[in-house]
């Protein structure tokens, strides 16, 4: 599937389709017109006759930003920029977070606001289109002037340095360029700065973070209906009356979901004996709606930076000026990563209750839904599992951009630390994933207990997850169901409309 670069503002629709299905980007015509222009504004006002000076431009970077070099050296000192900003450390990125950083930054500098070449970005579009992912590490980036150390990493192979990942090989860039019989690009004037200038490391992070918190929060809401009928709990606090009255959006919306997965199921239609349940699940649609409504306020923030420029000096060539802010700062993503990470964990925290409550032996349900206990343990160490993943989760969760530490020499003298918040959250929503399979199948074991039947819909899941996850009649290894488990939750097809509709 092929996707045009324009003005165009992006969705996050749009984003879970060039996650997931495009293979293939290429610029509007609109958008070359807008970097040519921005170029050669560039060379005729700082041609090689030319007094002015700009930061980045022809300065020296950070703190050294008062020196001026000379035309003779502009390409050089683009270079050097590149090759000494490559100091990330740490694990390698994921293919599929690189591949989305390539596709950010050339949308980024599509705008013409960057004074890169039409080359540069159509070099960018090249790795995305053939499946060449540079090497980039997690750590490096204060989330400041942009993400320095690992944006550097992804654009060197531009001009011939680092390493890249091409056709299941790791290889240096010089000998990829070889291998395809290719030129590395030489960079102009102020190209590597606007190559390393940007957010698109935590906000590639963050965009594939939220895309997986919709469908685990998806999941959620099938795991706690799964386990609702499991647990033999009451749809009563599902009722929209209760809602009404206390209307947030996200609770909303969550009771009405409760309310549709377990339309028509017989367990949740007879008469309780029990009065009440434990919060974990009378509570869904307060802590999940909660969720939800952070949900909304992170794909607003992380949308607005996905259509904008965020490297520095901006060109405006209508105007004639050039101008340095910073809106290559993270902040507003370091806020919004910290809050989905901690809203998130929400979500696993009070999965692992439900777990917990049907492993209790309560309710009519053996202890542990062992058959023969003693001689099996039955699901017993699941829980034990679910308990450390949140537990880790919670120290995830401790927030990155209330921290901040000078650096250059005092000139970047407060940072947001939104690179340290987006590869945590990537972590918490790995978590989630694994505590909700934990769920699936804890609940269906429960529902396995039950001589009446669950809704329609939930029975079709549970026929479904029991080709990959059998009924447990004795004890086995567990690993492999909870593998299986996470698979499923992230591979069955869910119509993006039901995700983010």
């Amino acid at each position: 599937m092929e996707h045009f670069i324009s003005t165009k503002k992006l969705s996050l629709k749009d984003f879970s389709s060039i996650v997931n299905q495009v293979d293939r980007i290429e610029l509007s015509e609109e958008c070359k017109e807008l970097i040519k222009n921005s170029r050669n504004f560039l060379d005729e006002r700082f041609g090689s006759e030319s007094d002015q000076t700009s930061y980045g431009i022809n300065t020296g970077f950070g703190s050294l930003c008062d020196t001026r070099i000379e035309s003779k050296d502009l390409q050089e000192l683009q270079h050097n920029l590149l090759k000494s900003h490559a100091c990330g450390t740490g694990d390698e990125v994921p293919s599929e977070i690189v591949k989305l950083m390539l596709f950010l930054k050339a949308k980024n500098l599509s705008y013409g606001y960057s004074g890169v070449s039409l080359e540069v970005v159509e070099r960018l579009i090249y790795f995305f289109n053939n499946d060449v992912m540079p090497v980039v590490y997690e750590q490096g980036s204060l989330g400041a002037s942009g993400d320095l150390a690992p944006l550097a990493h992804l654009t060197l192979p531009i001009i011939g340095f680092g390493e890249v990942h091409y056709k299941g090989e790791r290889m240096n860039a010089a000998d990829f360029y070889e291998k395809v019989d290719l030129e590395p690009l030489t960079l102009q004037s102020k190209e590597g700065l606007a190559l390393i200038n940007g957010t698109q490391f935590m906000l590639a992070y963050g965009i594939h973070s939220l895309l997986q918190a919709y469908r685990n929060i998806y999941w959620a809401h099938i795991t706690a209906a799964l386990s609702v009928d499991g647990f033999d709990a009451s749809k009563i606090p599902f009722d929209q009356r209760i809602h009404l009255i206390r209307p947030h959006k996200g609770q909303l919306k969550s009771a009405a979901e409760m309310e549709e997965l377990l339309e028509d199921s017989e367990i949740a239609d007879h008469v309780k004996p029990n009065v009440q349940d434990p919060y974990s699940f009378r509570c869904v649609p307060q802590v999940h709606g909660a969720t939800y409504d952070t949900l909304a306020f992170v794909s607003k923030t992380f949308m607005t930076e996905a259509n904008a420029v965020t490297d520095n000096p901006n060109v405006f060539p209508d105007s004639g000026d050039i101008l340095s802010g910073g809106n290559f700062h993270g902040q507003p993503l370091a806020l919004a990563l910290d809050y989905l990470a901690i809203a998130m964990s929400e979500i696993a925290n009070i999965s692992e209750r439900r777990t917990f409550q049907l492993l209790s032996g309560k309710r009519g349900l053996p202890s542990f839904l062992a058959k023969n206990a003693g001689l099996n343990s039955g699901l017993m160490i699941l829980q034990y599992t679910a308990a450390s993943i949140v537990s880790q989760n919670k120290q995830l969760s401790a927030p990155s951009s209330t921290d901040s530490i000078v650096s250059s020499n005092g000139q970047e003298d407060h940072v947001s630390m939104g690179a340290n918040a987006a590869t945590k959250c990537y972590r918490v929503l790995e978590n989630v994933t694994a505590v909700l399979a934990i769920e699936l199948i804890t609940a269906t074991e429960a529902l396995e207990h039950r001589s009446m039947k669950t809704s329609s819909f939930l029975e079709n899941i549970k026929t479904l997850f029991r080709v990959d996850v059998p009924a447990l009649e004795s004890d086995r290894i567990m690993h492999d169901d909870i593998e299986a488990s996470k698979k499923f939750i992230k591979e069955l097809m869910i119509e993006d409309e039901l995700l983010f509709g």
